[in-house]
């Protein structure tokens, strides 16, 4: 019997060899890489999940993450602007105020018609053309810092845009926003699919260029939101920013527990090798 076997067992040896020489092997399940380039595609792979900002990639290399494998999700800023944008000149006129620690970016005013539009039927259209699967959507915060009816009903009118073309959705931050419309609503399922929360568990330490661990009262707060997200059906993705493998590992346990995804990088510009 041994001598028949042994030509099927090397056979299919052979052939579960080379089917793995065919597939992507996968090591991690989400990342986000806002500063990545084109000349990164190869660290993508081995994420199921990526995030970038589509506006630097041609569709053809989205397409090739997607035959690789990858879910890809761009970034998109609704409620601030950078002025490294090239649309940032038209728009500047639009801006409320100074961004905080990032020099570079000011916050808008997401109750103009003109700036509606320009999300809308301008700016989403042109990374879906590239074949993305969803929006990383940021600075819904802006309603925290301008918490007015005006910039609470631009938001939502924002979101909803991007939601009823059918991509996935995924806010980053925006609790004060995402909290509010669920009283206001009861349901954000016409306006978004997740959340990706950032530093639940780590704190950046801006003045001191470093990280840290977060204080137990703001872990806490973010665990609260975030879990209230899931119970209303919503995704949940944590980002955080540490080298502390004692942390890493808290974060792993409790991603595992609650069912979430995350990513943690070395470096708040979240490049390929963060």
């Amino acid at each position: 019997m041994k001598k028949h076997l042994l030509p099927s067992l090397i056979l299919l040896l052979t052939l579960l060899l080379c089917g793995c020489g065919r597939e992507t092997p996968r090591q991690y399940d989400y990342g986000v890489f806002l500063s990545a380039e084109a000349e990164d595609l190869d660290a993508f792979p081995p994420y199921r999940t990526v995030v970038l900002d589509a506006q630097y990639f041609t569709a053809e290399q989205i397409a090739k993450l997607k035959s690789d494998g990858c879910t890809v999700y761009s970034y998109i800023n609704i409620g601030s602007i950078e002025d490294f944008r090239p649309y940032y000149n038209g728009y500047e006129d639009l801006t409320l105020g100074e961004y905080e620690n990032w020099e570079e970016e000011k916050w808008v005013d997401v109750s103009s018609p003109r700036w509606q539009s320009f999300i809308a039927d301008t700016l989403a259209p042109e990374l879906l053309a590239k074949g993305i699967d969803g929006f990383f959507v940021d600075n819904c915060d802006v309603y925290y810092h301008y918490p007015t009816e005006e910039i609470f009903d631009g938001t939502a009118a924002l979101l909803r845009a991007l939601k009823a073309t059918g991509a996935y959705v995924c806010v980053n931050g925006g609790d004060e926003f995402v909290t509010e419309y669920l009283d206001r609503f009861g349901s954000f399922s016409d306006a978004l699919d997740a959340v990706n929360q950032e530093t639940v568990f780590s704190k950046i330490e801006w003045e001191k260029n470093s990280f840290s661990a977060n204080d137990a009262e703001e872990r806490k707060y973010f665990q609260d939101y975030v879990e209230t997200v899931a119970a209303h059906g919503g995704d949940v993705y944590l980002l955080e920013y540490t080298k502390d493998k004692a942390l890493i590992e808290k974060i792993n346990a409790y991603c595992e527990e609650k069912g979430f995804r995350y990513y943690v990088s070395g470096s708040i510009e979240l490049t390929a090798k963060g």
